[in-house]
């Protein structure tokens, strides 16, 4: 399993020495990749309203990273899935997660730098919630659609009672004249005897001897039996008290539901592309709007843990769960002098909080990116 560790140091220079120790020692370790997360400079604002910036950032974080799982899972489930479809379409802004988080590139246009970082906060927060409640929407859309082709698609080659009689009935079994037709009955397979023995005394206007087997299966079988036309509801009758299903049959009420089930079927098709695409646009929206989020929280955090002026360096660690323990030491080790009450055993704790590598047990700053939801690994 991979994880993503968003860490900052101060720019002192036992810090740089420590960072540069780090990279030659997981280099030649193969502990974790590392490479710089560039954050632009961005508008402190006062001090104490920062603190309430964090506060909220935290929370816009774990709901982000909700609205993320969210659509990657509606992806999943809309794709079948197929997770070659998925990783084909769960990418941010073109490319792989993986390498967007890695090649990060401040997008200036959408989040300008000159705002404060509140407004930053509201754009991103507007953005994420107005996903949410469109996936919610669509995607109950398209359930709807899908959910009345299966069915009608169940109906039609479900039981004898229900199931399409197009590949069944040939025209020489149907009798049709101004006075004549045929109905079709669903007898089940231990009452064939019984309906050849009682079908003609249904009603006197029979025609003797006119029934037919047509098809069979597991269940029963489907006959035929030829009327006139003023008995039909008299036959249906006594054939229902007799537990027979009687089915009016006619190659126009056959077409008229095939090519319902084909209109459905297009409908769906459709519906599925204009949703994969919405999905596939949306997910890499939100998805760049966490990894913005991430970048928010850490200048927020460095300037609340090491003053200003602001001079810090964020570091994106790419490392696995076999390694994450080895890592977490050699980090504490590297940087205790930043805070001197922390040890490597209350480094040693647990990673499951969204978003969060428990700073404060932390003689550095650590975000955590979960990609496992993601399933990257």
């Amino acid at each position: 399993m991979t994880d993503f560790w968003l860490i900052s140091v101060p720019l002192d220079k036992t810090s740089l020495t420590s960072v540069e120790k780090l990279k030659r020692n997981i280099a030649k370790t193969n502990l974790a990749s590392c490479c710089r997360f560039s954050i632009p400079e961005l508008k402190v604002g006062i001090l104490d309203s920062l603190l309430s910036v964090s506060d909220d950032l935290s929370r816009l974080d774990i709901l982000t990273e909700s609205v993320i799982k969210k659509t990657h899972q509606c992806m999943r489930e809309v794709m079948e899935q197929s997770d070659d479809k998925v990783l084909e379409n769960a990418l941010a802004n073109g490319v792989d997660l993986i390498s967007y988080m890695t090649r990060f590139q401040w997008d200036k246009a959408k989040y300008p730098t000159a705002l404060p970082l509140s407004s930053l906060a509201d754009i991103i927060n507007k953005e994420v919630s107005q996903v949410e409640t469109e996936l919610k929407s669509r995607a109950a859309a398209y359930s709807s659609v899908k959910t009345s082709l299966q069915s009608m698609e169940h109906k039609l080659h479900g039981s004898l009672q229900t199931c399409s009689l197009n590949d069944i009935v040939r025209n020489e079994d149907l009798v049709t004249s101004e006075y004549l037709t045929t109905l079709m009955v669903v007898v089940t397979r231990g009452s064939y005897l019984q309906w050849e023995r009682t079908y003609e005394s249904f009603s006197q206007f029979v025609v003797p001897r006119s029934s037919r087997k047509l098809y069979e299966d597991g269940q029963g079988g489907i006959f035929s039996v030829t009327l006139f036309k003023r008995a039909v509801c008299e036959f249906k009758a006594k054939a229902q008290g007799s537990k027979f299903i009687v089915r009016e049959y006619s190659f126009d009420l056959e077409a008229k539901q095939e090519q319902e089930r084909k209109q459905r079927s297009v409908h769906k098709k459709e519906q599925y592309g204009i949703f994969v695409r919405w999905l596939k646009v949306n997910f890499s929206q939100v998805f760049i709007a966490w990894i913005h989020l991430k970048a928010l929280r850490m200048f927020a955090e460095s300037v609340l843990r090491y003053g200003l002026p602001v001079n810090y360096q964020a570091l994106l660690l790419h490392t696995d769960k076999k390694r994450s323990k080895k890592l977490r030491e050699e980090l504490a080790s590297l940087f205790k002098h930043l805070d001197p009450t922390a040890t490597n055993s209350k480094t040693d704790v647990s990673f499951d909080i969204p978003g969060l590598c428990q700073p404060e047990y932390l003689s550095y700053i650590c975000f955590y990116i979960n990609t496992n939801l993601l399933e990257l690994s």
